[in-house]
């Protein structure tokens, strides 16, 4: 009797981690009871072998490195300063790209305004969906702006007639959206299992490199913020984008954290309006609105986004806790470190806020992880604890070591000229980087410790 390849397979709702047996705890991403179980076909439709059978794709042979040209690939310009930005320069044809973010954050609207652009200068584009009717696209096309015939919209769930209709309309751009309502027939789960999804990424991955086509896909997000099944699609695809940001709020950030074709971690900011998404293109200026003058516990400081500096204003509360233990809660920034640097003034500048409350906040919604910013969190939590202000035209970064030093940071010289740009008149760095940055019109101070620039900022 012929061995059956169906399988039973387990795969963890939130990672996508495969197990041959249930087990209660993912060994991936330890989450509790998120393991289900999924009839797999091990006759996988995408391998070698039935891709020769097919006559889809011939075997490839090595090549010598020598004989590999390395001319530049021809990338299609969208139009969209920022959203060309994070992609490292337009849409590199044959590319897969994955673009993930909460519900409502306007995911659609942004892949529809590319999608615009791209059909305005003769570029052929179809918008497949499996969560909106057409009449619900085109009442969201209507509030974006007119749109012409190069534009083709399709409500479909099944993957191999898209792929099927992909090549009657000859389009060189598609949007699937999304790709947890696709499904396959060579597979009998249901849609939006792990399954199904690396099924139909592998299936969109083969069409976009044998034709050119270039793929972008909308993915759902778990309750920590990212992609459902990472392991499935964030290693698959060429690009990852994040949308981010609050879906309340008028600001929206585009955030690179994987791209074949260039820079990681490249950011660009929008600002919804009622006829969609209006790039920033000065994001510093725009995060720096609404400051406020002679305010205590206000800093501003400069971070790096992938190859773009932006001044950011770090606000901070220090006030005497009501309870026996003392909260430090920090929004934008990670609260482990202002843990950390909270203690370094405790231990080495011998301040007593061991019973008062710290509250950090990175004002305009932005999330910065790089320790560039160490050094104007202190001065924020030392300002607000001494109820002094530092100077409004004053920009302060550096890193903080656990002796209390302030240490040298990346692009000193870029993130001086972007506060230059923006009308500041002093800058208080850290000194090994005072002596290679050369920017004139701007007073530069370099400090080595956290009393010397306490010193020159309060």
């Amino acid at each position: 009797m012929a061995k059956s390849n169906i399988k039973s397979v387990f795969f963890c709702n939130e990672c996508g981690y495969e197990s041959s047996k249930w087990v209660g705890q993912c060994p991936a991403c330890k989450a509790w009871n998120t393991m289900v179980e999924e009839k797999v076909d091990r006759r996988s439709p995408t391998g070698a072998g039935s891709r020769r059978a097919s006559g889809l794709g011939e075997v490839n042979k090595p090549v010598p490195i020598k004989d590999i040209s390395m001319e530049d690939e021809d990338r299609l310009n969208v139009g969209i300063g920022e959203f060309d930005r994070v992609l490292g320069g337009g849409i590199v044809p044959g590319s897969l790209t994955l673009v993930g973010g909460d519900p409502g954050i306007g995911k659609s609207t942004l892949l529809l305004q590319v999608c615009r652009k791209l059909s305005d200068v003769g570029t052929r584009v179809l918008y497949v969906s499996g969560e909106e009717s057409l009449k619900q696209i085109k009442l969201r096309a209507v509030r974006i702006g007119p749109m012409n015939d190069e534009l083709l919209l399709l409500c479909e769930t099944n993957l191999e007639n898209i792929i099927e209709q992909v090549k009657k309309s000859s389009a060189r751009v598609v949007v699937i959206d999304s790709i947890q309502t696709m499904y396959s027939d060579s597979l009998d789960a249901a849609a939006g299992s792990v399954s199904q999804v690396r099924e139909a990424t592998s299936l969109l991955m083969r069409m976009a490199k044998e034709q050119g086509i270039s793929v972008f896909i909308v993915g759902h997000v778990t309750k920590e913020g990212t992609v459902a099944g990472p392991r499935v699609l964030e290693h698959m695809v060429d690009t990852v984008l994040y949308f981010e940001g609050d879906r309340h709020a008028s600001y929206r950030m585009l955030r690179g954290v994987k791209n074949r074709f260039g820079s990681t971690n490249e950011m660009g900011v929008f600002e919804m309006k009622n006829e969609g998404l209006k790039e920033v293109p000065n994001p510093s200026e725009y995060m720096l609105s609404g400051r406020p003058v002679g305010a205590s516990g206000a800093v501003v400081s400069c971070a790096i986004e992938g190859t773009r500096p932006i001044l950011i204003e770090i606000q901070a509360l220090v006030s005497r806790t009501n309870f026996g233990f003392p909260r430090r809660q920090s929004a934008g920034s990670d609260t482990n470190r202002l843990n950390l640097l909270m203690a370094v003034l405790e231990k080495r500048l011998d301040m007593k806020i061991g019973d008062f409350d710290a509250y950090v906040n990175i004002a305009g919604g932005l999330k910065i992880s790089e320790p560039a910013i160490d050094l104007a969190v202190v001065m924020a939590v030392v300002s607000s604890f001494r109820n002094k202000a530092v100077a409004d035209d004053t920009v302060i970064f550096g890193e903080i070591g656990l002796s209390g030093e302030v240490r040298a940071v990346n692009n000193a010289s870029v993130r001086v000229a972007e506060a230059k740009k923006l009308g500041f008149k002093r800058v208080i760095i850290p000194k090994s980087n005072a002596a290679s940055v050369d920017v004139k019109g701007i007073e530069i101070e370099g400090v080595s410790s956290i009393e010397e620039a306490i010193s020159k900022a309060l």
